[in-house]
């Protein structure tokens, strides 16, 4: 079973940083490319970041330059490096693996920033 947990949300000030962890369990995650997603309260979930297996990154406008994606396939665990935080970026934060067409989840972790 495909197992999916993220970590490292919390509060932190405007400007600050958060490292968010999204670790995969139940799978073998080097051939898959990964999504970070957010969703914040009353819109839609939006992609934050993607890491392809071969290493390819992508970000979406809003956190481009501020956020960092990366993946350790040893640990299968992929990462997301938060710097200069805003207001705006509070939501929670998803990781995503889709495998053979299928899309995984986790559960989520909650990052609030505070003005």
């Amino acid at each position: 079973q495909v197992r999916l947990e993220e970590s490292g949300g919390g509060l932190v000030q405007s400007g600050g940083s958060l490292r968010l962890s999204c670790q995969a369990s139940g799978i073998i995650f080097s051939p898959y490319a990964m999504d970070w997603y957010r969703q914040a309260r009353g819109k839609q979930r939006e992609l934050v970041a993607t890491i392809t297996s071969g290493g390819s990154i992508d970000y979406s406008d809003s956190v481009r330059g501020r956020f960092t994606i990366s993946r350790d396939n040893a640990k299968n665990t992929v990462y997301l490096q938060m710097n200069s935080l805003k207001p705006e970026d509070t939501a929670v934060y998803y990781c995503k693996l889709t495998a053979r067409g299928v899309g995984y989840w986790g559960q989520g972790t909650q990052v609030t920033v505070s003005s």
